[in-house]
């Protein structure tokens, strides 16, 4: 058997800087590398020889189409494929990809959400080259696609998708982050926002999936009673892969690989049938893009594979959801990263600086935070004990609280505590040395030692608009000391006091301990700390003022953008659990109500045949479940009419905010109120009548 070489195989797929040189001319090579590392606006008569190019290069690879390639406010991703073939006046066929097909698609913007910022009637939108993010090959069973990159706006400019914003909030923070290295006389052309990706999946066999209605439309189990055996013995999480599961993470990585994503680490996840993949950090922007090529593959793979591959945030209810940490840094272009407090932080007043603005933005802008990560899945995921808390707070570790609080009181600090080694007691085992601080998985905003991880990102979301509040919040923060501290006439002294200043006001959302305890709860809220647990509530954020100057003033989304993505957040709220509502009302009604009926019927007939053998024999085992199971039916019955009286009367709601509240305050609840019913009559009902795969069955091994 041949030896697969990574270092051969990685980045095949890629029109990567190497493939640049070599089917480029040098000048051109040149320009456009330029435009890449230092942020320049592009060149456009540099697209026509990149096109031909890149024609070239995918041709001799075997594509015949391409496709520009985004990401529309559906939190997935969107293609119309071309050919490259041309007909010449001779009727003979030619290859061709000129430089304004390359920068410029046209597709229809009316059918994808736009949050009322396009009429049906408007559908011209348009797809534009993201040259920062290389293009790449997909190649699905011979067939060979061209994948360019692209952001997308409307007809008039309008941000459309999750990129455009995304590019504009990493061109502000780089320029507001050189600034304020100029106050420690540091140089920069443009620094870095960079992003590594953690993205939890399930799987589970494609056969017991295609017999679950709710797995099938919803991507999540709307019904289920509770496995005998879950995530309890944690005999799951870092255990040895199984052959089937490791098979298809060896596929997947392969992929990946050829494609430049640098998938990294991969492993069994807490709960079982779960899993983990993460990648390599990256510029944002690429980063993200790379993590929907993840899911993409991920999906097909297991899809290949006979399993089904589940990215819903919490698809099963008695076990752990899934997540997808953001770890976010700053780099400048000489590879300075602006998060690494080195082993002195109390001396490092530049780290310090930074921090204390992040920790500002944090506390300032927690609301927009959590609405930047406000998908319908956060209902059954944040706050469950396995995941962060809805509470917005900022973990930073032993090290850092011990200089803030002497900054605090002092306006200095005169000292950093170390770590020591590690009590090993073996001699045969190498000597250790402890790091500064432990880590906290409960906390949603943590720093991690060079970088913060915000971990309140769901398994199926696009990372994009949360770096993109990241960035623009932390923007406004190094704004601020850079305009008030350029201005001064002792800046050692200044920024001191600044950043006493900073984490005096903005303290209060510093927290090292157990995000899950119910004594958290109760001091956050006496702190006045941002906690909601439902997206309805938290959507209302991008509507704010102070949000709609913030954005505006660095022209990351205008006024008119953010009322979409307030929209779109509400109708996505609705269209979900509406979905839901109706997978589970059909649930009910033609599955659970005649696997019920026949159960009883079955006992009504043993009580009657035992009755009739001798009136004397003891039926009230078969009475009692009898009784329950009718008792059971009876409340299913109920709720089930209730739900669908309750969908009819949202349906007459016009307001879309209020139209999501009754579908949080009513159908939800109702939802669990008849999901009850039809656990319990899972429980009851014999496992061969019972109509779908049950928990057991589904989380079992594969």
């Amino acid at each position: 058997m041949s030896k697969y070489n990574l270092s051969k195989s990685f980045g095949k797929n890629v029109f990567s800087d190497a493939m640049m040189k070599k089917y480029l001319p040098k000048n051109i090579y040149g320009q456009l590398k330029k435009t890449i590392s230092e942020g320049i606006e592009l060149d456009s008569s540099l697209a026509k020889y990149v096109a031909d190019g890149m024609m070239k290069w995918a041709v001799e690879n075997g594509a015949t189409h391409y496709t520009h390639w985004f990401e529309p406010l559906n939190d997935s991703t969107a293609e119309k494929q071309n050919s490259f073939l041309q007909i010449d006046m001779a009727r003979k066929p030619m290859l061709e990809f000129s430089g304004t097909e390359l920068i410029k698609g046209e597709t229809d913007a009316s059918s994808f959400p736009t949050g009322n910022l396009r009429a049906t009637f408007e559908a011209r939108g348009y797809t534009i080259w993201d040259c920062t993010s290389p293009a790449f090959l997909r190649s699905i069973d011979d067939i060979v696609i061209l994948c360019i990159p692209t952001a997308f706006i409307s007809y008039g400019g309008e941000a459309l998708d999750n990129k455009t914003p995304l590019l504009r909030s990493m061109q502000v923070i780089s320029n507001e982050s050189i600034k304020l290295l100029k106050l420690f006389k540091k140089q920069a052309k443009k620094v870095y926002s960079m992003l590594g990706v953690e993205q939890e999946y399930f799987l589970v066999d494609k056969n017991k999936f295609l017999q679950r209605k709710d797995l099938l439309y919803c991507g999540r189990t709307l019904v289920g009673a509770k496995s005998a055996k879950g995530q309890e013995l944690d005999d799951h999480y870092y255990g040895t892969i199984r052959p089937r599961v490791l098979k298809f993470m060896d596929e997947v990585n392969k992929e990946l690989w050829l494609m430049g994503v640098p998938a990294k680490t991969r492993h069994n996840e807490v709960a079982p049938r779960q899993h983990e993949l993460a990648c390599i950090y990256e510029e944002a922007n690429v980063s993200c893009d790379h993590n929907q090529i993840v899911m993409e593959t991920l999906k097909r793979v297991a899809d290949k594979n006979e399993m089904e591959c589940l990215l819903h945030e919490k698809p099963f209810k008695w076990v752990n959801g899934s997540g997808k940490h953001n770890n976010w840094s700053l780099v400048t272009d000489k590879g300075l990263n602006l998060l690494n407090p080195g082993k002195t932080p109390h001396e490092n007043i530049q780290f310090l600086l930074v921090l204390s603005c992040i920790v500002t933005a944090v506390d300032k802008y927690a609301l927009l935070l959590r609405a930047s990560c406000a998908t319908p899945g956060k209902e059954q995921r944040l706050g469950a004990s396995e995941a962060p808390p809805t509470i917005i707070s900022c973990f930073l570790g032993e090290q850092l609280n011990d200089v803030i609080d002497n900054f605090i009181k002092n306006g200095f600090a005169v000292d950093s505590k170390q770590g020591g080694k590690i009590k090993k007691e073996v001699n045969t085992l190498p000597e250790l040395w402890l790091d500064v601080t432990d880590r906290n998985r409960t906390s949603p905003f943590a720093f991690t030692g060079n970088k913060f991880e915000f971990r309140m990102v769901g398994s199926n979301d696009s990372c994009a608009m949360p770096i993109t509040v990241i960035n623009t919040i932390v923007a406004s923060e190094f704004k601020k000391a850079y305009d008030e501290l350029s201005k001064s006439k002792n800046l050692d002294s200044d920024i001191k006091k600044y950043i006493q200043k900073n984490f005096k006001e903005h303290h209060k959302v510093i927290f090292s301990g157990d995000g899950y305890s119910k004594e958290w709860q109760i001091e956050a809220k006496k702190r006045g700390l941002c906690s909601v647990k439902s997206i309805v509530d938290a959507i209302p954020a991008f509507i704010d003022k102070n949000t709609i100057k913030l954005f505006s003033d660095f022209n990351v989304l205008s006024e008119n953008e953010l009322k979409c993505r307030y929209e779109v957040g509400l109708e996505n709220y609705i269209n979900v659990t509406n979905i839901e509502a109706l997978t589970l009302t059909d649930i009910a009604k033609k599955q659970v109500l005649p696997a019920s009926i026949h159960y009883t019927t079955r006992l009504a007939n043993s009580i009657n045949s035992i009755g009739n053998i001798d009136s004397k024999l003891d039926s009230s085992v078969q009475k009692e479940l009898l009784d329950e199971t009718l008792k059971n039916i009876r409340g299913l019955k109920t709720k089930v009419d209730l739900l669908d009286k309750s969908l009819k009367e949202v349906q007459t709601i016009k307001d879309v905010k209020e139209k999501a509240i009754a579908y949080k305050d009513k159908v939800s609840n109702y939802m669990e109120e008849l999901r009850t019913y039809v656990d319990e009559l899972e429980m009851i009902i014999d496992k061969d009548m019972w109509p779908m795969p049950s928990y057991g069955d589904l989380l079992t091994e594969i």
